[in-house]
């Protein structure tokens, strides 16, 4: 089944999943709309879709459309605006020991360890287990042209990576994965404040963080960065 968005995006059609069980919500079923495959989306067409609250997995741009559920709200960090919190800021504090790197390559017998023990460890639960090469590549490491990949190394190691995508009004955090051997150092908030620091030096408004889902505590985490904007009614409105 497919249908039309808006002439801004030249008239593009979705195809629509059938139903399946919600990552997010117990007893939900969720039913995914994404762009046809085989259309080129530039950086700017891309832009324009992470600015109607589309998102990337991989090969795909999809947006959720559940007939009987809207919890998925898309969200993104006021760049500008961003105060960290005391708690963030004891996070940078623990940190400083570490060295970021951005690339645009990556080296896929570093990483994919590194994955699979995330997926492993703390994902054994969601629709991204198990944990395989084919999914690893095809899900992170066929980065389009306009991805980066932010590295976070201990003495050379990597123990935290994230892929994000340049988007015209800010940087779209796609996927962050960590060695969850020190969980002291709060790894997944160090990458997303790395993030903001690579789109304060990129110049870049906005970080898009995904979907914020207020039941699901997988994505509780997001709320704790802040000034947030929520797409409401086609609108980037402040959260309240």
């Amino acid at each position: 089944m497919s249908r039309d968005i808006t002439p801004d995006v030249q008239m593009i059609r979705l195809f629509l999943t059938e139903p399946h069980p919600c990552s997010y919500l117990d007893d939900k079923e969720a039913t995914t709309a994404f762009v046809e495959p085989g259309v080129e989306i530039d950086p700017h067409l891309y832009s324009q879709l992470s600015d109607m609250g589309f998102r990337r997995s991989g090969r795909y741009v999809y947006v959720p459309r559940c007939d009987d559920c809207n919890a998925c709200i898309p969200a993104r960090l006021v760049v500008k605006d961003f105060k960290p919190t005391r708690q963030q800021r004891r996070c940078s504090s623990k940190n400083r020991d570490l060295n970021v790197w951005v690339t645009t390559s990556i080296d896929e017998t570093e990483h994919y360890p590194l994955y699979e023990r995330y997926i492993n460890e703390r994902h054994s639960d969601g629709d991204m287990y198990p944990p395989s090469r084919t999914q690893f590549k095809d899900f992170i490491s066929n980065l389009w042209r306009n991805s980066k990949m932010i590295e976070i190394r201990d003495e050379g190691k990597l123990i935290a990576a994230g892929v994000v995508d340049i988007l015209d009004t800010g940087l779209s955090a796609i996927y962050t994965y960590f060695s969850c051997d020190e969980p002291k150092r709060s790894l997944g908030t160090y990458t997303i404040l790395a993030q903001i620091r690579l789109a304060k030096q990129m110049q870049l408004p906005y970080v898009y963080l995904g979907y914020w889902i207020k039941n699901s505590p997988k994505m509780a985490y997001k709320s704790n960065f802040q000034p947030l904007e929520v797409l409401k009614d086609s609108e980037w409105v402040l959260a309240d």
